[in-house]
């Protein structure tokens, strides 16, 4: 083939896609199985998480740095700022957003069920004012 002769490229056959085999209602979390217990555990340190890093963005420390500012060892310093969250726990997060300087508020409010319409109809009623 000579320089100036292009290669013709290949055809990709777009199929349409399958319908979803599973459509999630309400939290991922819940689709996967973990208590409820489990999911405030890690939606709490997503958020805590999420605050130190951006302190620590704008702040802009290099893992040098923050080895020495959080006392803590280089590959626990790796594991936070690429966000794995299972190998810490709440307790050295929140030590960590106190070194930082750092405050943290908590609040827990009674989980709000939802009520589910309920439809009567006058036969039902009839029955309810005979009984």
């Amino acid at each position: 083939m000579k320089a100036t002769e292009r290669r013709p490229q290949a055809q990709i056959a777009w199929e349409p896609m399958s319908k979803p085999a599973h459509i999630t209602k309400g939290d991922v979390l819940d689709d996967l199985g973990f208590s409820r217990s489990e999911v405030s555990a890690l939606k709490i340190k997503a958020a805590i998480i999420k605050a130190i890093l951006a302190e620590i963005t704008s702040r802009r420390y290099t893992q040098r740095e923050l080895v020495d500012v959080l006392d803590e060892y280089q590959p626990n310093i790796s594991n936070l700022l690429n966000g794995r969250i299972s190998k810490v726990s709440i307790e050295k997060l929140l030590g960590y957003a106190d070194r930082l300087g750092m405050t943290s508020d908590i609040t827990l409010r009674p989980l709000v069920r939802k009520r589910v319409a309920r439809m009567t109809t006058r036969s039902t009623e009839r029955r309810r004012a005979c009984a």
